[in-house]
């Protein structure tokens, strides 16, 4: 743990793999101030030097987030505020995305600003029926600069982020699955991320980072450099401990009886 504003645990899955568990607890309302920005990038750092098998992402308390506590705005210079973006890119939202494994985002309640672009650049997020999504910096003039915006194109276009963004309005959960950007809604969201976050943290997970690396090379690239990182990125699965144990655990007892290692 490095703060109080948020905790990360590390727990054993039912097979035994390792699953970290990263909450906000920033009460009363998981306001990004600059103690749970900092305590965030300390876990990043944490997490990017002793990867999980998997990571959850998920907050306490009424809501996920109330947004950015706009005092970390205040007095801001041109200067200042591009350092501030550079730093939350570099110290939270890139190494999030390096992870060499999967990471599921638990959106319960509402998830306003910060949250919401660090849940857009986790693999993948759900929703419980009452939560509610907003990019809402244009109410101090600001847009969203962790990354919001080319995110939740990605997801759902581009016609649609703009609308997202320039209204600032609040969108439901139905909606936001309805456009691809939440990937499932389940009444208890808590229950149903933990399940799967420690269904892929039972997983291949070599393999799993090498999903991401493809699809990581498609979006800075397209298709063409996507095919053109495969072959070498798939290629070395062939070393690992799990596809050469799960091809003969399929070979010997049929497909699905393979238990993974990690390795």
């Amino acid at each position: 743990m490095t703060d109080k504003s948020t905790r990360l645990e590390r727990v054993e899955t039912d097979r035994g793999a390792e699953l970290a568990v990263l909450t906000i607890d920033n009460q009363p309302l998981n306001l990004f101030d600059k103690a749970l920005m900092e305590a965030l990038a300390a876990d990043m750092a944490e997490l990017t030097a002793a990867p999980p098998r998997a990571l959850l992402i998920r907050a306490d308390g009424k809501l996920v987030s109330g947004g950015v506590d706009v005092h970390v705005f205040e007095g801001l210079s041109t200067e200042q505020g591009a350092a501030l973006w550079r730093e939350l890119f570099a110290g939270i939202i890139h190494p999030l995305e390096a992870l060499p494994c999967p990471v599921v985002f638990s959106a319960h309640a509402l998830t306003l600003t910060a949250a919401f672009e660090i849940a857009l650049a986790c693999d993948i997020i759900l929703a419980a029926p009452k939560a509610k999504f907003g990019l809402v910096e244009t109410v101090v003039g600001l847009t969203p600069s962790m990354g919001g915006p080319q995110r939740l194109a990605e997801r759902a276009g581009s016609g649609r982020a703009r609308e997202f963004v320039m209204t600032g309005d609040l969108y439901d959960a139905a909606t936001l699955a309805d456009w691809g950007v939440v990937n499932a809604v389940h009444e208890d969201v808590d229950t149903a991320a933990r399940a799967l976050a420690a269904r892929l943290a039972d997983g291949p997970t070599r393999a799993h980072a090498a999903t991401k690396q493809i699809i990581g090379a498609w979006r800075s690239g397209g298709v063409a450099h996507a095919d053109s990182v495969t072959p070498e990125v798939s290629g070395e699965l062939f070393a690992t401990e799990d596809l050469r144990g799960a091809v003969r655990s399929f070979l010997d007892v049929g497909p699905g009886k393979a238990e993974y290692s990690g390795k």
